[in-house]
């Protein structure tokens, strides 16, 4: 069976300029998710979480890798087709658009008609009567309809957590441009880069 996202070898390196070629970030990943599901991003701010967004939706060209959604690769489907494959809900869910210099002509359909994967960045999560059930919801039937979420927050609060924990199946951690996935919640916890970004957040859930 395909698998709905593969990240192989991904790197991107951003440079002082065009003509100073000394790196002032790096990004690199490499992992896969073999089928739908909930998979929840955290990281500090700056550590490339929207970079790997824009890239796994194409907005972004790497300088080295490949994302490959439901078995396309990202960076050659049409410029005016990749949201029918990955689609990035920026905040207020906005939708990211894409660039290319290279003619849709010359590149590949996307062959498929509604997005297999869907990337909330940082959604927000009032707290008025019924929104977060709602929102949660939303998730799971995108799921449901055998589609995979992944859903970026920066927890503040502690029912942040609670809402990853419930609705998350699995994780993935950003810190300084390196991305690591963890199977479960647990994982997340005991993973020493994550549990110092949560902080005192991981006690009050604990509690």
């Amino acid at each position: 069976m395909t698998a709905m996202l593969e990240v192989r070898n991904l790197e991107k390196i951003y440079t002082r300029s065009r003509f100073d070629r000394t790196p002032t970030f790096r990004l690199t990943a490499d992992f896969t998710v073999e089928k739908p599901g909930i998979v929840g991003m955290m990281g500090p701010n700056g550590s490339g979480k929207t970079t790997l967004f824009e890239l796994i939706t194409g907005s972004n060209a790497p300088t080295s890798g490949e994302v490959t959604v439901s078995g396309r690769n990202i960076h050659r489907v049409r410029t005016d087709q990749r949201d029918r494959l990955a689609i990035h809900y920026h905040q207020s869910y906005q939708v990211r658009h894409f660039r290319s210099w290279k003619p849709n002509v010359l590149m590949e359909p996307a062959g498929s008609d509604y997005p297999m994967l869907h990337l909330f960045d940082e959604p927000q999560f009032n707290t008025q009567d019924g929104y977060i059930g709602f929102m949660l919801d939303f998730f799971r039937r995108l799921r449901e309809e055998g589609r995979l979420v992944f859903l970026c927050v920066h927890p503040n609060e502690r029912f942040h957590l609670e809402i990853v924990e419930e609705i998350c199946e699995s994780f993935v951690f950003v810190n300084r441009g390196s991305v690591t996935p963890l199977p479960d919640y647990a994982s997340l916890l005991a993973h020493q880069p994550a549990r110092a970004y949560l902080g005192d957040l991981v006690t009050e859930c604990a509690a």
